[in-house]
């Protein structure tokens, strides 16, 4: 019964509508920016130098669209006011005819599954407030009650799921505004709503935004599908995790070195039922199998960094293959910033880099930046200059 409902569920997921990878005819202007990692300073500066807003915050690019090609969460303690920005200018774009379309890159997935390897102290207080030190608390013995309820049920100690590690070690690894944050990029919260509706992949025209690149090797037919895997992939983990906190298995706050190490545990012990149908009832073995997913797998949309390590030989024929499997002219991607840290096309203009490294606690000698692309022309848009990289048909 219990996998007859699990069958389900997941034919529920795959039945969700999921955002699309084209867009309603092709503007006349598009600026794309690549990675902020919390930069909120650095973005706003560029947004302003690009003639997409004003020094109030105001939307002035009239019918233009801006894309964002991922990576704005993590390293750099403002990211939840580039957020906000980003959310802003969406609602005030379209009110004037234009378009914002964010992009899914690796460190936001990675947040969506509770990997907070690169969320630092810093922006975890920026979700902090006057009740912060009660929820944490509260946190913790829920914690404790979990763990106890989990001795309980296995007779043995198993650090961390049935055994609590120390509560100094706890509060030092769980700092004010943790719980709030998590909870925040939840299914149900804020911007784990907002960004569960983005797409991977934008198609535009004869040109593709995504945050990193596409392995040839796994390549899909039709970029829609790229979309189609990558928000399936992330609503199949929503369900493990709420299957495993209906089960008190985990707490929803739990992180997703948690999350395995409980689905492992519980896999043990199903391993010893009696009955075939009680072997494995919530599916976990497929949530072990999760290095393979598309969403962190080295080869993956999201991670994959040929577009910018491929040799000019091997990068020129891979390039233009995919190119001619897709239709398309030009691939414009973010994830790798390039020795020069400067906007760089490759493979005479069919990818062109745009990670500059603007997050300036990550990458001290980075630089804001953003691309221009109009009537054919690509310009690169630095804070005290613009630099023609490709003009129409001539590909530099």
């Amino acid at each position: 019964m219990a996998r007859r409902l699990l069958v389900f569920a997941m034919l529920l997921v795959v039945a969700m509508p999921f955002p699309r990878a084209a867009q309603r005819g092709v503007p006349s202007r598009v600026v794309a920016i690549g990675d902020i990692h919390g930069d909120f300073d650095a973005l706003n500066g560029i947004l302003k130098n690009a003639g997409i807003i004003d020094t109030s915050g105001r939307w002035t690019a009239s019918d233009a669209t801006l894309v964002q090609v991922g990576d704005f969460t993590d390293r750099g303690p403002r990211v939840r006011a580039v957020m906000d920005l980003l959310m802003d200018l969406e609602r005030q774009a379209s009110a004037a005819g234009g378009r914002v379309v964010v992009l899914l890159g690796n460190h936001e997935v990675m947040n969506l599954l509770g990997d907070g390897r690169y969320i630092t102290p810093a922006i975890y207080e920026t979700f902090a407030d006057q009740r912060s030190s009660q929820r944490r608390q509260g946190a913790y013995e829920a914690y404790v009650r979990l763990c106890s309820a989990r001795f309980a049920e296995l007779g043995r100690m198993v650090p961390g799921i049935s055994q609590p590690v120390a509560k100094e070690e706890w509060m030092t690894a769980h700092p004010l505004g943790f719980v709030e944050y998590h909870e925040a990029f939840g299914p149900r919260g804020q911007y784990g709503r907002w960004l569960r509706s983005k797409a991977a992949v934008l198609h535009l025209g004869d040109k593709v935004f995504l945050h990193a690149g596409i392995n040839p090797d796994r390549a899909p037919r039709n970029l829609e599908d790229i979309n189609k895997q990558v928000l399936a992939e992330i609503r199949r983990y929503d369900e493990y995790r709420r299957r495993m906190v209906d089960r008190r298995l985990i707490l929803p706050f739990f992180t997703l070195s948690e999350i395995l190490a409980a689905a492992q545990v519980e896999l043990q012990v199903s391993a010893s039922a009696l009955k075939p149908e009680d072997v494995d009832p919530l599916g976990l073995s497929a949530l072990m199998q999760i290095n393979d997913w598309s969403i962190v797998h080295p080869d993956g949309p999201l991670w994959f960094r040929g577009f910018a390590t491929w040799s000019t030989d091997v990068g020129a024929t891979q390039a233009t293959n995919l190119l001619r499997r897709y239709n398309v002219s030009h691939f414009v991607v973010g994830h790798t910033i390039p020795e020069t840290k400067r906007i760089t096309p490759r493979f005479s203009g069919a990818v062109v880099l745009i990670d500059t490294g603007m997050s300036s606690s990550y990458v001290p000698d980075g630089i804001a930046s953003a691309l221009e692309i109009r009537d054919g022309r690509f310009t690169a848009i630095y804070a005290s200059e613009r630099v023609t990289l490709l003009d129409g048909a001539r590909r530099n």
